[in-house]
């Protein structure tokens, strides 16, 4: 659900970037002064003068720039707002850039965790299907009148089957060791956006106290408004060491959790590369030399040094198509 942020009078957005984008997809002829704008942290919606709703708008198509701004920055005029800066602006754009990486950060790991799914997917649809083609070349009925083409049809067969057991046991290794890590990570982000969020949230408890207690200091010091003064001030206190809390924590641990990708990746990348060395264990055409590891040649009949011939031979005598 989006974070309720108010409602607020259609004039004071005119000359507001929203206010101006709006203005270009939506009916005017209703949305005119008496109109109020109903804001949320994801969509505006307008409340006409004669009491019906106008239709909403998707913030994040209208300008996306403002998905996932802090809310202090996502309004442009101050409701509330104390004079006294209480959060130092290089603060706030130290926080913001953090922030910002580690959201890229999440956006590429689940790409990168889907894109690392379609790619085993896609090598178990290959080995699987070039199994099917061998399997069929076998009920082939040229392989009972030709010995010597069933002989290579059987050891293609033969080096699709084993290329198959390889490619299987390459996927269950990416499986373990880099798409699930890359999953284990990116479940780290939704407990950092919460804590994002619950700062923000702080933060705007903080300056409507603190908004509170400069309006009571600069009334008259009567016996009353020093009461209020001081009441509000006891408020302020216990928000205000929340806020600083979370706000050390937070920039203290972003940068630290962007830097420990590189660690965290780096096994996961390295068994990606032995898993696709291992997954070669048919012999180089023409060399009869084990790539995968074997000290000695392999047989000349052997079916990963025949593989790739006899089934040129095949595609010669016409029996599959190129």
């Amino acid at each position: 659900m989006s974070d309720w942020l108010g409602v607020f009078p259609w004039s004071r957005w005119h000359s507001g970037v929203l206010q101006n984008q709006i203005s270009r997809t939506a009916s005017r002829s209703h949305v005119c002064e008496g109109s109020f704008l109903v804001l949320t942290s994801r969509a505006a919606v307008v409340l006409r003068a004669d009491g019906l709703w106008e239709e909403s708008f998707d913030l994040a198509w209208i300008v996306p720039s403002l998905v996932n701004m802090p809310v202090s920055r996502l309004i442009p005029f101050k409701i509330g707002q104390p004079k006294k800066q209480i959060v130092p602006k290089t603060v706030e754009r130290d926080f913001e850039r953090e922030y910002g990486k580690l959201q890229q950060l999440e956006d590429q790991t689940k790409k990168l965790q889907k894109d690392m799914k379609k790619s085993t997917d896609a090598d178990l649809a290959m080995s699987k299907s070039a199994v099917k083609i061998s399997s069929d070349l076998l009920s082939n009925p040229l392989c009972e009148q030709d010995p010597v083409f069933l002989e290579m049809v059987t050891a293609f067969d033969t080096a699709m089957k084993r290329m198959d057991s390889f490619n299987q046991e390459k996927v269950n290794q990416i499986q373990k060791t880099v798409i699930e890590p890359l999953k284990k990570f990116s479940s780290v982000f939704p407990s950092l956006n919460v804590a994002v969020k619950r700062r923000e949230q702080t933060l705007q408890d903080y300056k409507r106290l603190q908004s509170k207690v400069e309006k009571y200091e600069e009334k008259e010091k009567t016996g009353p408004v020093l009461a209020k003064l001081h009441q509000a001030r006891e408020e302020l206190r216990p928000v205000k060491e929340d806020f600083e809390a979370k706000n050390k924590q937070l920039l203290e641990e972003m940068p630290k959790f962007y830097s420990s990708r590189i660690d965290y990746f780096k096994p996961s990348f390295e068994s990606l590369v032995r898993a696709q060395v291992r997954s070669r264990p048919l012999c180089l055409p023409g060399t009869g030399k084990c790539p995968s590891g074997g000290v000695s040649p392999c047989p000349p009949r052997c079916g990963a040094s025949q593989a790739l011939p006899g089934f040129a031979l095949l595609l010669e005598r016409g029996t599959v198509s190129s």
